[in-house]
């Protein structure tokens, strides 16, 4: 009976694993040109993905615009106040710099110089960046949906700034409610 209970018991805790390392979690955002998935990277930056979850189930990044977009390089939202200095009302997070590296569809987090200060905003690359590699934390990578990041509107040579840009109508989890 005890090597019944054990075998179970032992069976129980693979299951257990398997499960909770099931398929990455995704991220579906709906924008003024269209719809965006984005597969979650938690194995590379669990905290950041903590972050992103938290904000999407709180509606943060519903009606944000893409404040920052340029052209051959990245598009980039998260900020309600749509100035690139706005933030969540949640403490700055620590890097998790990884060994991936930058390439078009990669999702990666916004900061300023000092690298422990990714927050709320996130951008997508156009293309290759590899001077982001080591640099910039990686939280995820589009699946679908790419073509409409090409076509969001792009701003202002140099700075990027956009007037009147496109916006984040709303981003949810995937397997989450609408």
């Amino acid at each position: 009976m005890m090597r019944i209970l054990l075998a179970f018991l032992v069976a129980l805790g693979f299951a257990t694993v398997a499960q909770a390392a099931g398929p990455a979690p995704s991220i579906v955002m709906e924008t003024t040109k269209g719809t965006v998935t984005i597969r979650l990277r938690p194995d590379l930056a669990p905290n950041h993905v903590a972050r992103i979850e938290q904000l999407v189930r709180e509606k943060f990044y519903d009606g944000v615009p893409f404040h920052r977009v340029i052209a051959g390089f990245m598009a980039q939202t998260g900020d309600p106040t749509g100035t690139g200095e706005g933030g969540s009302k949640y403490p700055d997070l620590k890097a998790e710099f990884s060994k991936e590296s930058f390439k078009r569809g990669t999702v990666g987090m916004a900061r300023t110089s000092d690298p422990d200060t990714a927050n709320s905003q996130f951008f997508i690359c156009f293309g290759p960046a590899s001077w982001l590699d080591g640099q910039y934390t990686i939280i995820g990578e589009v699946t679908s949906g790419m073509d409409v990041v090409d076509k969001l509107k792009k701003g202002a040579a140099g700075s990027g700034t956009v007037q009147n840009p496109d916006k984040v109508k709303s981003i949810r989890l995937a397997d989450g409610p609408a």
